[in-house]
Parts: C-alpha cells; structure tokens; sequence
C-alpha cells in the first residue's frame, strides 16, 4: 500500500527508522517485512563458532542490516551448551525431552547428535554495543528460549514494542521450554493482543509403526495435532506520540487487520490534530473496498480446491 511508503518517509522515520529484532535469523527476510525493510534496520542473530563478529552493511533488503554470529542467552554467559539433532531445525539451547517426544512420529528430528559450546551474547549487550536503544518488531524463533529472552529486555524498551512474533511449543519438546500458555498469558498482561495464531503439528504415532504405512497414508489416516504455533500479537493503542502510533498502523496494515488498523486512525484522530491519520483511514477504507470485490473469485477458488481435494481423496 503507497499509505506505508509516504508514512516511512516521513522525517518521523528518516531520523528514528524502525528497528526488527530477528533472534534466530533464517538468513531470509521475514515475509511480513518486504515492504518495509528499505526503511527500516534489521537486527539478526545467526550463532556460530567463529570469532567474535559484528557486521554492519547497507543492504539490498533492509535500510541496513546488522548481524551477530552469537546465540542469544537470557543470561550473560561467555558461551552456551547448544544441543545439534537431526534436524538442524530442531537444535536448541535447551535438551529434548526424549522420552515425552517417543509417541510423536517426528520424535528422531529430535535425536541429539552432540553437545557443543557456542558464543553467547544478551540482547541487552548486543543493543549496548551498536548503540540502538528501541524495537519495534521483536521477533524469535529460538526453540524454547522465546519469552525468557523477551523478558530480559527493560521495561523502556519492552513497553513501546508495537509487534512481537513467538514460535512457542505446545507439547513437551524440550526441558524446561518456554510454552504457549506462558507467551498468551505474559503478552495479555503487558498490553498486546493475538493477531494471529498458525499451530502446527504431527501425527501422534510411534516411529516404529511408520514402516508398516506409507507416508501418504499416515497423513491421511491420522490427524495431525498442534505440537507447536506460530503467533503474531500487536500492541494494543496507547498514546506514546505520533510515530509509536503510524508506525502500529503500519503493522496493522501488514498483518492485514484492517479493522484494527481503522481502530488506530480514530484514536489518533481524537488525539492528534494532523491529516496524516485521516489519509491513514481513507487508504484503509479504500482497501476495504477493493478487496470486497475480489470476494467472488475468492470464494470461487475455495470451492474449486475444495472439490479438488475430495476427488484426490
């Protein structure tokens, strides 16, 4: 949407551009943040056992992009125990729970191949040393290490973060994780709301039977349970001053919650004399408008998908 671009290139922003924490960083951009990343400064933590490093470049994606080769602790420690599984995705500061993973069908991603000991850093010692003292976008995916790690930032940081991603477990995966239950709870406290919740999951099987069935049949016969989620929340309004404000409507847009992104411009209008909050809420309602005539093909798609599904069935 333009809305965002002219936003962002607002003084507002020239002088204090959006800051994303990326703890766990895939080495791609976050899908959410394509269409702010040229204004915004990417923070990224991609652990390795080099030495110590910091590297700080104008990027093709981001506005700049600065990343530490360390893992991210709770607490100052020079380096970590880090568990390697199978699965490289699996891999955790935190040991599997072996024996609560043994009925699910995915339990050998888990198999810890060995312990080693990588580099350590808090985000407080990391911010310190590139003298960045906000976030506005805190997201993680540090398998079971979430919320501790959120929790270690000060309040005069933590309070004016306008969006937060978690992926918290839902079943026992590792030794002492941080769960969904925790993440809702401590969130609903602090004065954010669920944007949005993807769970994901696995059959509940014992591997030992997954020879006698084929992948595809497994798939079809046994329902998958949620085993883990991916949640979105966003901060609920409150006045902190102009660019705390557009910047939350920024994140509304790009979670496409338009209603809420509505609810923003008539709080900043009852607070705020400025006609950038009334061209904030004609460019939601004019993409309300445009989407209500995709509706057609929209539910037309469904039906197809949906009848193509049963006849594979």
């Amino acid at each position: 949407m333009k809305i965002i671009e002219s936003i962002l290139q607002m003084e507002l922003f020239r002088s204090r551009p959006p800051v994303l924490i990326d703890i766990g960083a895939s080495g791609e951009i976050n899908p959410k943040w394509k269409q702010i990343a040229p204004y915004s400064i990417c923070i990224a933590f991609d652990a390795d056992d080099r030495e110590f490093n910091i590297s700080e470049q104008d990027n093709k994606a981001y506005k700049k992009l600065i990343t530490f080769n360390r893992i991210v602790t709770a607490e100052p420690i020079d380096k970590a125990d880090f568990y390697l599984t199978n699965s490289p995705f699996c891999s955790s500061l935190l040991e599997p729970d072996a024996v609560n993973l043994k009925p699910w069908i995915f339990s050998s991603f888990f198999s810890t191949e060995k312990k080693i000991q990588l580099p350590a850093i808090t985000l407080i010692q990391a911010l310190s040393q590139i003298k960045i003292d906000y976030i506005d976008w805190f997201k993680t995916d540090t398998q079971g290490t979430d919320l501790r790690l959120f929790k270690t930032l000060p309040t005069k940081i933590s309070d004016h973060i306008l969006a937060a991603e978690f992926e918290p477990g839902i079943i026992d995966a590792y030794r002492g994780e941080d769960k969904i239950y925790s993440v809702m709870e401590y969130l609903h406290q602090h004065k954010f709301w669920l944007s949005s919740m993807e769970p994901k999951g696995v059959q509940r099987i014992d591997p030992n039977y997954k020879g006698k069935f084929s992948s595809f049949s497994l798939r079809k016969i046994i329902r998958r349970s949620p085993c883990w989620a991916e949640v979105t929340y966003l901060r609920q309004p409150v006045l902190n001053g102009k660019r705390e404000i557009l910047l939350l409507y920024i994140f509304a847009l790009l979670e496409k919650q338009y209603g809420f992104a509505l609810e923003i411009t008539d709080f900043a209008l009852n607070n705020f004399q400025d006609t950038v909050f009334k061209d904030c809420r004609k460019a939601v309602l004019k993409k309300l408008n445009a989407e209500k005539w995709k509706m057609p093909l929209v539910i037309f798609k469904r039906q197809f998908n949906k009848l193509f599904t049963n006849i594979n069935d």
